[in-house]
């Protein structure tokens, strides 16, 4: 298995150093040369197996020789054996019809859990053997940078730098960044929005000298390991409620675009998916995108699901690059448009995308009714985030088929927004108790990209 850039120039490179290297060299995404498939049998084998399972049976075509079948389960069982629920990623129903996939039973309460602790333990094993080390850095707009830290908190071989919008996250997922004592992490609050801590993050990588002195890494949606693990949960949802016999279709609050990206690999892979519906918040730029009116920028308006305020979701250029017929030099062309404010979408390329996803919005009033009513009518309790996926999967399911809406994290991380619109505060797990008594370790730094190379040297001894 071998993987490419979605811009064309960089080398092809095997799964391991996929996973090392993040962002390709050429500014692209790396994505499979060829997406491997799984026949009707092989899904429907999956019903009644465990999580654990799954995962290897869906992920092992992409590992290539990495790891053995042996050490591939192992890493499987550790990422997955610390979560709080036996199911992992359990399902439950709000409607006829219509189902919530609770993918916040990791330990930051959060689905990126489920990327982040197997590429923990992928990356510990990988550089264990050739004795290397590398420095993560990360952009998060919440979830991302607490998740990479409990992954890689306290590990031999990784040093992990982790950039998050000051006073642009919750409480809690600012805390969950800046709590950990281990000296191999590191938070740091930059001045401006989660564009502006992706941009700075790309800026890094894509300055060879800095990259290479300090061994650059990353784990954001990027990495191409993240979006795989994420394709595991379509599969182990789907054949819960029928798959291969029936369709299913999903509804994913999306702000980066990996997770719904997953989806659509597990549909390439076979999974018989019929709707993919990507929500979003008032930060609407993939709605609008989807409805044919182009990828434009505007401004990022904070809101209550601040993990959606984005204008600049990275793993839409994997979509754009199937869209256009994998033709990299479209791809690189559309990305320099994008520096300069947006672009238009060929009417073949658009057609290509609304054929595979659609799309609906929510307003702050739309989300907080939201929360309300699924507390009165199904007893649970939304995080706002989840809410705005419940919101558009209401207007866009169909009867006759089921629909999946991704419950992307745990009500309690944003309590104050939940308990405006439910009058519920939402407590923390008793494991997290302590979480507002813990000592903060955070530097807050510039949006100015030689301020952070900076700091990072400095942090390493460089």
């Amino acid at each position: 298995m071998r993987y490419i850039s979605t811009r064309g120039k960089a080398p092809a490179l095997s799964f391991e150093d996929t996973m090392l290297t993040g962002l390709a060299r050429d500014g692209g995404l790396y994505v499979p040369e060829e997406i491997p498939t799984l026949t009707p049998a092989q899904i429907a084998a999956m019903a009644g197996q465990s999580y654990e399972e799954t995962a290897f049976s869906v992920m092992r075509p992409f590992i290539g020789d990495t790891f053995t079948d042996e050490e591939f389960r192992e890493l499987i069982a550790n990422a997955y054996g610390g979560f709080g629920h036996a199911a992992r990623a359990p399902l439950v129903q709000l409607a006829p019809n219509h189902f919530l996939l609770e993918l916040f039973h990791g330990p930051t309460l959060a689905f990126k859990d489920f990327a982040m602790q197997l590429i923990g333990q992928m990356f510990q094993k990988a550089l264990g053997r050739k004795d290397a080390r590398v420095t993560i850095v990360g952009a998060t707009s919440g979830d991302t940078g607490s998740a990479a830290i409990e992954a890689f908190r306290g590990l031999d071989n990784v040093d992990v730098f982790i950039l998050y919008p000051h006073g642009r996250v919750s409480d809690v997922q600012r805390r969950q960044m800046t709590t950990p004592a281990e000296s191999n992490v590191h938070a740091l609050a930059i001045d401006g929005d989660f564009d502006d801590c992706q941009a700075r993050l790309k800026d890094m990588f894509n300055d060879f000298e800095f990259r290479d002195t300090v061994k650059l890494a990353g784990v954001n949606s990027i990495n191409w390991g993240r979006v795989l693990a994420q394709v595991v949960y379509y599969f182990s949802s789907a054949v819960s409620l029928g798959a291969p016999e029936r369709e299913i279709s999903f509804t994913v609050p999306t702000g980066n675009f990996g997770d719904i990206f997953a989806g659509y690999i597990a549909k390439r892979m076979g999974l018989p998916i019929k709707d993919l519906v990507v929500a979003t918040n008032q930060n609407d730029i993939l709605d609008r995108c989807l409805k044919g009116q182009g990828y434009h920028k505007g401004m990022v308006e904070p809101s209550i699901s601040p993990s959606m305020d984005i204008q600049v979701s990275s793993n839409f250029e994997r979509a754009l690059f199937d869209a256009y017929g994998r033709d990299g030099n479209a791809v690189a062309q559309l990305m320099d448009e994008l520096g300069q404010g947006g672009f238009d979408i060929s009417q073949g390329a658009m057609q290509v995308l609304q054929d595979i996803y659609s799309s609906g919005r929510a307003t702050e009033e739309e989300t907080n009714a939201t929360i309300a009513q699924a507390l009165k009518t199904s007893g649970e309790l939304l995080c706002p985030h989840s809410a705005v996926g419940v919101k558009v999967a209401q207007e866009k399911r169909e009867e006759a088929t089921p629909m999946i809406t991704l419950a992307t994290a745990h009500p309690a991380k944003f309590p104050d927004a939940v308990e405006a619109a439910s009058g519920i505060r939402p407590p923390l797990p008793p494991r997290m108790a302590d979480l507002f008594d813990r000592e903060e370790r955070v530097t807050r730094v510039a949006n100015d990209l030689d301020a952070l190379k900076t700091h990072i040297k400095g942090a390493l001894g460089l």
